[in-house]
């Protein structure tokens, strides 16, 4: 029999000869069976500076897991990176991990190869469009709108570019400054022009499907089958119908509000002036927009160039010397223009299957006509007045002096030009959302619970097409409606 002291040594001489490995193992079991948790190590992954020998503890990070998880992602340091641990603290040497680079957490992840260890996934789940919206805002008659971007930012802008090209010969304006159209905007100039000739032609045949009510005081209008009865009337004597609206049947010109403008011979001209407002035709301002991108109408012509304008002041140009040039051969259309169905020729849709084609159809050309004007409205300058609705297509304003806004006398009824949005160009009329046709009506008093959404498009949604996301946030689709007014009440 050895001695005490001696049986002591030779345990204590038993577990130095243990691996590191080995040592680290014993303390994790130990600390599983406290925590309830077993312990999961991945060792022996290689990197520059070690060893293929057996990998000690020191050389990889370990990361508890919960009971019934799988494999998780473990990342090796240099010996120098990993900090000394108190290995006969207990738990205590946890808070050793925090000093270190890896963080201790528990990860659950799904079964994969040994080669997909390093690989994590996560789901995340995102939107372009927010989950409710407010209304569009509406500005008083009496205020002037505000510019797209403000002028401090022009301004900057203005002196930046003026820097930069200081000192730098001047570079040739590109189209459509110089007097030529952009090649590659003219195919969607067609299918701009002819999204808006399906859009009316559908639009009609809708009509006679759908319910749409006008005001006959004022401009506000409602689909559904019935008017709502909400007093927002401010037309001629409200007053006395309390804001009360008188509906009768709409027409397509209530749902498409009619945006006309001057059509240009030639978009580099000078100005019109005001006597010459009535010798000039006036045409939709899609319809000029598109003529100025490149379509051909033989209806309305059109100048076009082909050699670049030269400049020969700021406000001041020659055309380009084009005797040398052969004439040139007339040639068709890109694409063929539609016409316009007759309101005599219109044949509603039959069963409820081609209404459901019919209203997606419509919201495809609206969508296509709104994207593709957008595009247009980036090369080729269009104006709108900040008083009242008038809109040029053009680099500058008309000098007519014909602006009746608030306060016209003291500008002598001309216009204050700024750059147009597309809502200009083609304004979205916003009506009530109706949740339920077939239920009962809206009510007075239940008016914050209702959403809103463009005329056109809730046409199509209520002939039984799919609602596009970027209307939903301001339609309030998620929104619960009471059934009465105490219910309302009760909503905090």
């Amino acid at each position: 029999m050895l001695p005490a002291w001696a049986t002591t040594a030779s345990k204590q001489t038993h577990l130095k000869s243990k691996t590191p490995v080995c040592q680290h193992l014993t303390l994790l079991q130990s600390l599983g069976s406290k925590l309830h948790t077993p312990a999961t190590v991945i060792a022996g992954i290689h990197q520059p500076g070690m060893g293929y020998g057996s990998p000690t503890l020191s050389s990889c990070k370990m990361v508890l897991l919960p009971p019934r998880v799988g494999f998780s992602v473990v990342s090796c340091c240099s010996r120098s990176e990993f900090p000394k641990h108190n290995l006969h603290g207990g738990i205590s040497f946890l808070g050793s991990f925090e000093q270190s680079s890896s963080r201790l957490k528990l990860q659950s992840e799904a079964r994969v190869p040994s080669w997909k260890l390093r690989r994590s996934y996560g789901l995340v789940v995102r939107s372009e469009y927010p989950q409710n919206a407010d209304f569009p805002q509406h500005y008083s008659r009496k205020e002037k709108k505000p510019f797209p971007k403000p002028v401090l930012e022009l301004r900057r802008a203005a002196r930046e570019r003026a820097k930069k090209s200081k000192g730098q010969p001047k570079k040739p304006f590109p189209p459509p400054k110089n007097g030529l159209v952009v090649q590659s905007l003219v195919p969607i100039a067609y299918d701009v022009l002819n999204a808006r000739v399906t859009l009316i032609n559908n639009l009609k045949k809708l009509l006679k499907v759908v319910k749409v009510h006008a005001c006959s005081y004022c401009n506000e209008i409602h689909v559904g089958p019935v008017g709502h009865p909400f007093k927002s009337c401010r037309g001629q004597n409200a007053s006395i119908r309390k804001g009360l609206h008188e509906w009768t049947n709409a027409v397509v010109e209530d749902v498409l509000l009619p945006v006309d403008a001057y059509h240009l011979y030639d978009r580099l001209q000078k100005r019109i002036r005001h006597d010459e407002r009535f010798s000039i035709p006036r045409i939709p301002a899609v319809v000029e927009l598109c003529i100025q991108a490149g379509v051909d109408f033989p209806e309305f012509p059109t100048k076009r160039r082909r050699k670049p304008i030269i400049y020969i002041s700021k406000s001041e140009f020659v055309d380009g010397d084009e005797s040398e040039m052969p004439d040139p051969l007339p040639e068709a259309p890109m694409k063929p223009i539609l016409a316009e169905i007759p309101d005599s020729e219109i044949i509603p849709p039959c069963n409820e299957e081609e209404t459901i084609l019919l209203a997606e159809e419509t919201l495809e050309a609206w969508e296509k006509m709104r994207k593709g004007a957008k595009k247009l409205m980036r090369m080729y300058p269009v104006r709108v007045c900040g008083y009242c609705p008038e809109v040029h297509v053009g680099a500058s304003g008309h000098k007519a002096q014909n602006c009746g806004a608030h306060k016209h006398q003291q500008r002598n009824g001309q216009h204050g030009w700024q750059a147009a949005v597309l809502d200009d160009l083609i304004p979205p009329r916003y009506v009530w959302h109706v949740p339920d046709v077939n239920g009962a009506p809206l009510q007075r008093e239940l008016n914050s619970f209702y959403g809103q959404a463009p005329a056109l498009v809730e046409i199509c949604v209520q002939a039984g097409a799919t609602v596009p996301d970027q209307y939903k946030p301001t339609m309030r689709l998620d929104i619960g409606i009471p059934t009465n007014v105490k219910e309302a009440e009760m909503v905090v």
